[in-house]
């Protein structure tokens, strides 16, 4: 009902707010004009999945964590198709998700000298920022794996295929 029109509502404005965000830094970092698009669906992908994770109570840690590796798996697929590096949809696509706001809030409570309040914010973004490493450095050692993989099994079933044929072709006696 109205509680889902809303959700879908704040959910649809953070992914254009997210998708705009990560335009201007895409413009700012002189990514090509033809991967600006690309790179920010990247970012706002990743902000979304992280917001739907801390909408439905999950700690910010495992939705960035989360929203991270929806960036850079999204980051493969596009690196790929395109045949561009992967740090030109990463880097722009990851920045909704770093955790700024966080660094700013534990700054503010060490200089009011409130430093429970410092420590557990300073926590949050450290684990934060070290979610963010950890998710890119899984996906990206994944993808490795299966690309090598892929081509062992292609490279196996070819030389199968070749063996199978060589031995097909002599005469029965």
């Amino acid at each position: 009902g109205i509680l889902m029109n809303e959700l879908s509502d704040s959910l649809f404005l953070n992914f254009i707010a997210a998708f705009f965000y990560t335009s201007g830094f895409c413009i700012l970092f002189t990514v090509p004009k033809k991967r600006i698009w690309a790179a920010s669906l990247t970012g706002a992908l990743g902000w979304i999945a992280y917001k739907v994770l801390v909408m439905n109570g999950d700690s910010k840690i495992l939705a960035c964590f989360i929203g991270s590796c929806v960036v850079a798996v999204i980051s493969e697929i596009f690196s790929r198709a395109g045949k561009e590096a992967t740090t030109l949809f990463i880097i722009p696509g990851i920045l909704p998700l770093v955790p700024g706001s966080g660094m700013y809030y534990t700054m503010l409570s060490a200089m009011k000298r409130d430093f429970d309040t410092a420590a557990t914010a300073g926590y949050e973004t450290l684990f934060m920022a070290g979610s963010i490493a950890l998710a890119l450095l899984i996906i990206a050692s994944l993808t490795r794996i299966l690309v090598a993989g892929r081509a062992k099994i292609l490279e196996y079933l070819s030389r199968k295929s070749t063996t199978g044929n060589q031995q097909g072709n002599q005469p029965d006696r």
